[in-house]
């Protein structure tokens, strides 16, 4: 009588354990640093809401001659002038930047955004100033990882 020994896998454990190692390798990568995932992804949502913002200020001065939002302060520094912090759409806006304007009939934008992590009650967390040139500069001083979030035009 003769008795058929075979040595080695069967697919079905080959496929399993290829399933496990490329469950424990996703695992891993999660674990490692979900937190500066998290973070740069708020950094990307900070920089296209500032590019909203800028694109909606502009297409504003284009159908206005020129003249931008007369709420934008003059500054020489963004994130530094505590006042230059845009209002929430229909928040009270009081001692914030008014781009109410932007938002009138949703023309130019539907609402503002506002920062994922650092709005206050009334303002967006956004901060816009103008330069004596009318260069418009949108920032987010509250972003994360030590990166900067700012567009001028």
């Amino acid at each position: 009588m003769q008795i058929n020994k075979r040595t080695g896998f069967t697919l079905l454990e080959v496929l399993l354990v290829i399933a496990l190692i490329g469950i424990l390798v996703g695992i891993v990568i999660v674990a490692l640093n979900p937190a500066v995932q998290i973070a740069k992804a708020n950094n990307a949502q900070r920089g296209s809401d500032a590019n909203t913002i800028l694109n909606a200020v502009w297409q504003y001065s284009l159908d206005n001659q020129g003249s931008l939002p007369a709420s934008i302060l003059e500054s020489a520094n963004c994130a530094g002038t505590a006042a230059a912090e845009i209002c929430k759409t229909g928040g009270d806006c009081s001692g914030l930047t008014n781009l109410s304007v932007l938002t009138t009939n949703e023309k130019y934008i539907v609402s503002m955004p506002f920062d994922p992590t650092g709005s206050t009650a009334n303002g967006t967390g956004y901060h816009v100033v103008k330069s004596v040139n009318n260069r418009v500069t949108v920032c987010a001083p509250d972003t994360e990882l030590g990166e900067t979030v700012e567009v001028t035009r």
